[in-house]
């Protein structure tokens, strides 16, 4: 498998490190948790899943952290707005991605660890102290610290930014703060009145840690100091994880580089325009699953274009989404019934054409998703024509098996399986048809307590402009 990294600007292959198996460590930049995450967000989580997938698919061991930034000035400030502790502020925003994820059919991490959080403090304090140690650090007239970009010679070379001949946009801020060099940056933030109870002490007074040591410290404190892969948007290449690279390389003490691939997918647009609350195209999953749209059309439409190139959100996309789904559950159902006329002779499943394996293969190349799915759809195609035949080129139900396992296995990396059928009792269906009459003649007493009636059987409906939508509790 190749992907394009951006450190070197190449394709390379990856390989486990020696001595690794085939055991790959992942690190993900999760979301802040000042708001609800919007589908930008989730177009770089869902291409982050199908490379796990993909990966897990050609036999590796995939290790994956996600960090949750939950102490920054966004939290800060919408928890001081709010007139509440940050732990209940952020609270119900982590819930909210957690079940955002679900819904997208993500595949969880094997660790989330949250900024706040004593032991990831505790980690970060100690490799400022060791940044500080080495001279790679220094503490200002105001008690914050910051990383001296100076000692750190090979500073800006993933995001390929020439520092000797950047302009200080920021004079202001490197007056205030007085800072050795405008690009230095914090890594440890004096605490100021508008923190309120937010803080904790360290070595150099009480403050809080800045974002770029909270991913460095939680990262290589949970996957060690080197690190295989590392991906998120391109707006986190500079100077987020460029700053990452000259901590890590800084303070760690091993030979090996902070992160061996670095994965970065583009930009979301909605309906051609840069996603804003201002502009009307702001969107939350939650947002679209009002709308009518389910997870899953969702998840094929963030994840149908290469995540290198820019991904043009639609409503119209959405609707190709939901067609492609209809055309591949139909597909799905006619292969099942044809397996069904397999003789009792027929013990062994024929595997499905070689060329099927072209979708794996296309993944390999940098995860190609358009060259997959053109793989699927054509497969697709092809097969519903050889089952319309009559004569000898018709599909024999051990190869309609043979495809059924092949799609299970594609299944396994696309995750755009229908849904699991859930039959809903007849106790409830007669409850729910009682309580719509109960609307109808405008009886809200007797509604809410059939609603409660059906609650108490583990239903839940909900009102919405097609009728009673019911959804197991």
């Amino acid at each position: 498998m190749q992907i394009l990294n951006t450190l070197s600007r190449i394709l390379e292959e990856i390989t486990p490190r020696a001595g690794e198996g085939k055991t790959l460590s992942l690190y993900t930049c999760g979301p802040t948790v000042y708001a609800y995450a919007h589908i930008g967000n989730f177009r770089a989580y869902v291409f982050e899943d199908l490379l796990q997938r993909h990966l897990q698919e050609r036999g590796f061991i995939v290790r994956r952290v996600m960090n949750l930034t939950d102490v920054d000035d966004k939290t800060i400030r919408g928890a001081h707005a709010a007139g509440i502790p940050l732990g209940e502020y952020t609270q119900p925003f982590k819930e909210a991605f957690f079940a955002d994820a679900k819904t997208l059919r993500l595949l969880p991490a094997e660790a989330y660890p949250e900024a706040t959080d004593s032991e990831q403090i505790a980690c970060m304090i100690a490799m400022i102290g060791t940044l500080m140690e080495k001279g790679h650090a220094y503490q200002v007239e105001d008690g914050s610290v910051y990383f001296r970009i100076a000692s750190f010679p090979d500073y800006g070379r993933l995001a390929h930014v020439d520092l000797e001949n950047q302009q200080s946009g920021q004079r202001v801020a490197s007056d205030e703060y007085d800072k050795e060099a405008v690009a230095d940056f914090a890594l440890w933030k004096a605490w100021v009145p508008e923190d309120g109870s937010v803080g904790w002490e360290s070595p150099w007074g009480k403050g809080r840690p800045g974002w770029h040591i909270e991913c460095s410290a939680m990262a290589t404190g949970i996957l060690g100091e080197t690190i295989d892969i590392h991906c998120g948007g391109v707006d986190n290449i500079f100077p987020h994880h460029e700053a990452e690279i000259a901590q890590c390389e800084c303070a760690c003490h091993g030979q090996g580089p902070f992160v061996r691939y670095w994965m970065h997918c583009a930009h979301l647009m909605v309906e051609g325009s840069k996603m804003a609350k201002s502009a009307g195209n702001f969107f939350t999953l939650r947002d679209l699953l009002e709308k009518g749209w389910t997870g899953r059309e969702v998840r094929h439409a963030l994840i149908s274009v290469h995540y290198r190139g820019a991904l043009n959100f639609t409503m119209d996309g959405l609707g190709a989404a939901r067609t492609a789904l209809g055309r591949l559950d139909a597909w799905r159902e006619r292969l099942t019934e044809k397996a069904r006329e397999i003789a009792e002779s027929e013990t062994e499943a024929e595997l499905p054409d070689p060329a099927t394996e072209e979708f794996f293969a296309a993944l390999d190349d940098d995860l190609n998703i358009s060259s997959a799915l053109a793989v699927l759809f054509e497969t697709l195609r092809e097969s519903n024509r050889r089952m319309d035949q009559v004569d000898e080129e018709k599909l024999t139900p051990s190869q309609a098996r043979g495809l059924l396992n092949w799609l299970a296995r594609v299944d396994g990396v696309l995750a755009l399986e229908p849904e699991a059928v859930i039959t809903i009792p007849s106790e409830v269906e007669e409850l729910v048809a009682a309580r719509a009459i109960a609307r109808d003649a405008k009886e809200w007493q007797k509604s809410d307590e059939i609603r409660d009636q059906i609650a108490s059987l583990g239903w839940l409906v909900k009102d919405t402009k097609e009728g009673q939508k019911i959804t197991k509790a």
